[in-house]
């Protein structure tokens, strides 16, 4: 049988990617120039043309900037498109931003969900809060197991499902490039036990808030639980001085909570 080669589109985005991953490994540096089309092709086994289609892709979402008539420098990943879904995951193991990030992204869910939980309440139907409901039943069971994913696909779901009773799509359209970033920092917060127990009481207030469809108690039920967050962050992420770096499946701290 032959072989299906995959399309160039395909490989020159899987280059893109493999770019973004030695841009931040270090490999090349910011403002560094990139190595030439040929020498590229060269290194990757890939066409020229490809490589030419995967730096055009990056330059466009200013990884990369093209110098007419020099060569290809490297852009530092502060001036990168923020609203990538695959350069903000690279972005989030960078030694510069491994903790700015993740603050940053919680100001951005600050200005934006505690207004969000505002509209749910006023919005909000039975089905609605039959899924506020499941889902913390969901992370209750998730901590008692120690099933971190399990939690953070809870807790997930928890907040989806209040921007869906929120009910405007442009404000769900903002959030889903942040999406896959927001699982790595719930990730991270979410591997300490203490953290789980805090978040299960928060989402609990902000259900009970929404329910009573009071739309000012769901907007300080929510910016409580955005600050304790932010509180547990610094107490359990930063003061073990890395961010848990689970992309790369290492292991989380111990929980002594879970029987061995």
């Amino acid at each position: 049988m032959e072989s299906i080669m995959p399309p160039r589109r395909a490989l020159a985005e899987g280059f893109a990617e493999s770019l973004v991953d030695d841009i931040i490994a270090g490999v090349y540096p910011p403002n560094s120039p990139l190595p030439g089309e040929q020498d590229l092709a060269d290194k990757s086994g890939l066409s020229r043309l490809t490589v030419r289609e995967a730096v055009k892709s990056l330059a466009a979402k200013s990884v990369l900037r093209v110098e007419q008539g020099r060569r290809t420098f490297v852009n530092d990943p502060s001036e990168w498109s923020p609203l990538d879904p695959v350069l903000l995951v690279a972005r989030s193991s960078h030694n510069a931003d491994r903790v700015t990030l993740p603050r940053k992204l919680l100001e951005a869910r600050r200005v934006v969900e505690v207004a969000v939980a505002g509209f749910a309440a006023a919005r909000r139907r039975d089905s609605h809060l039959e899924q506020l409901r499941s889902t913390i039943e969901a992370m209750e069971a998730a901590h008692a197991s120690t099933e971190v994913e399990a939690f953070v696909q809870a807790d997930i779901r928890f907040h989806q499902a209040i921007l869906a009773a929120a009910d405007n799509p442009f404000i769900t359209a903002l959030f889903q490039p942040l999406e896959q970033v927001l699982l790595i920092g719930r990730r991270q917060t979410s591997a300490f036990p203490e953290e789980r127990v805090h978040a299960i009481e928060k989402h609990r207030g902000i259900y009970e808030a929404i329910a009573s469809g009071d739309p000012a108690a769901a907007q300080s039920a929510m910016a409580g639980h955005m600050a304790q967050t932010e509180d547990d962050f610094d107490s359990f992420v930063v003061k073990h001085g890395t961010v848990l770096d689970l992309l790369n499946e290492q292991e989380p701290p111990h929980d002594p909570t879970k029987r061995r």
